[in-house]
């Protein structure tokens, strides 16, 4: 099992770094699948062969993935749709 990892700082404050997750949440799921569920400032994602988690900061967002054995080969591909999706979504 793969494990991703990307934290990026911002300057949005907590509330709207908030809604940023929550867009990409919405786009994960109608691209992807993914089910997504808030609890507290964390937001879990888990589709077949993927879950992890969307921590909100005050000052950071903190994505953890967790790869199953098939997407682990697309990992480096992942990670670089993941870097390049929070980049965007955090530009103030």
């Amino acid at each position: 099992m793969a494990q991703i990892i990307v934290e990026r700082s911002h300057s949005l404050g907590r509330e709207a770094a908030r809604e940023k997750a929550e867009q990409l949440a919405g786009r994960l799921a109608s691209e992807y699948g993914v089910r997504c569920q808030w609890q507290g400032d964390v937001l879990a994602v888990k589709r077949s062969g993927a879950d992890g988690r969307i921590e909100v900061h005050e000052d950071s967002v903190r994505v953890q993935l967790n790869l199953g054995l098939l997407l682990s080969a697309m990992g480096a591909s992942i990670q670089g749709q993941i870097e390049r999706a929070l980049d965007k979504a955090l530009q103030a």
